[in-house]
């Protein structure tokens, strides 16, 4: 008998869970809470530094780790904002959007059978791009309500075969933002296990309440032990862009941009020097983003409060966790597929995060970088979910 075209070490990925709730919103013509991306556009000068980019002719391959303006803000950014010291010769690579750049590094620093460590509900990219390295996944929980990293879970979670960390902050879904505690309790357990690092800073700038990120990097013997991952989409509103970027020393950033060249090679070339441009407007728009996205939290909680829902607030990121039970259901997968009919809502269930989907069961994520009008719709059209 023919074995499966599928190879088994994607076996069950399947098509993600937002292309199918996308295309539910799609048919049925309902809100989309369920993809993170916002519906208005960021900065004009971003815009028009793309649109000057294309008529000057910028549209031909940029060279494969990047045009050298676009590295060399990404390292200005970094000492500005955390002083952060990056060669943007050796230590900074573009990459087609952060998910590129996660895979990429997996590929590059995985090897069959080595464990790589997550915390759980993780980004579905995760799972497939581990796979993808012939990797194991081993979850340590972020326990709702307050998320705290459990750090005798982590350390218990290493192995001999534990070939690196896999941190997320802010974090996807959760909102969580780690603290310096528990960001230092990382770095030591790293250092001690001789542990690579990944991280998945693409939220950075999005915090909330006095919440501060802190970047695993800066920590005392991080720097050579750590790839920080980033992009633009989510600092600047323009997640079809597809700009990211990693730094790091330049052993690691040469590994990824080994495997990097035999995946898109080298994408985006009018948004790069957009983006480059972008990113030394300085603080302002990244502040008048940020508070925008406070605000579009504080509206969308409020209102999934009142209809029922227990609601998680996140100290970052797009998204907002609720539970379910008290409207009287069980299981979010069932109800996400509902709502597109029953009340024209999309959002996506939380137990596609979880390693094992039972834990997240009884969760549903959604997405808050959306209009207020279209966040009130959502909400007015949620009055007529049934309860149960």
């Amino acid at each position: 008998m023919r074995r499966p075209f599928l190879a088994s070490r994607l076996a069950g990925l399947g098509t993600t869970i937002f292309a199918e709730m996308s295309g539910l919103a799609v048919a049925t013509g309902s809100v989309n809470l369920g993809q993170g991306f916002p519906d208005t556009d960021g900065p004009a000068e971003v815009a028009a530094a793309a649109v000057a980019a294309i008529e000057a002719g910028t549209n031909q391959y940029p060279p494969g780790i990047g045009v050298p303006a676009l590295r060399e803000a990404v390292a200005e950014h970094q000492e500005r904002r955390y002083g952060l010291r990056w060669d943007p010769g050796t230590e900074v690579l573009v990459t087609t959007g952060a998910t590129e750049a996660l895979a990429a590094a997996l590929l590059a620093l995985v090897e069959p059978g080595d464990e790589v460590v997550a915390l759980e509900p993780f980004y579905d990219s995760y799972a497939a791009g581990v796979a993808m390295a012939g990797g194991r996944l081993v979850p340590v929980t972020l326990e709702l309500p307050d998320c705290a990293l459990d750090l005798d879970a982590l350390r218990a979670a290493v192995t001999p075969r534990t070939r690196l960390l896999l941190v997320n902050s802010p974090h996807n879904p959760t909102g969580a933002v780690l603290s310096r505690a528990e960001l230092a309790g990382i770095a030591e357990l790293a250092v001690e296990q001789d542990l690579l690092v990944l991280t998945d800073e693409v939220y950075e700038h999005l915090t909330y309440d006095g919440h501060e990120h802190v970047p695993l990097a800066t920590f005392p013997g991080m720097r050579e032990r750590t790839l920080s991952v980033s992009s633009a989409g989510k600092t600047f509103s323009f997640t079809g862009w597809k700009i990211g970027w990693v730094t790091g020393i330049p052993e690691l950033v040469a590994a990824v941009r080994t495997a990097k060249q035999f995946l898109t090679y080298t994408s985006g070339a009018p948004f790069q020097p957009a983006i480059a441009a972008g990113l030394r407007l300085g603080d302002a728009p990244l502040e008048l983003l940020r508070s925008s996205l406070q605000a579009k939290r504080d509206r969308l909680c409020d209102g999934l409060r009142d209809i029922g829902f227990a609601v998680h607030v996140p100290a970052g990121t797009y998204f907002v966790t609720t539970d379910i039970r008290p409207l009287g259901y069980a299981d979010g997968l069932e109800l996400c597929r509902e709502m597109p009919h029953s009340c024209g809502v999309v959002a996506v269930p939380s137990q596609v995060f979880y390693a094992d989907p039972a834990r997240g069961r009884h969760l549903v994520r959604w997405a808050f970088c959306k209009q207020d009008a279209v966040l009130d719709q959502a909400l007015e059209r949620l009055t007529a979910l049934p309860r149960r």
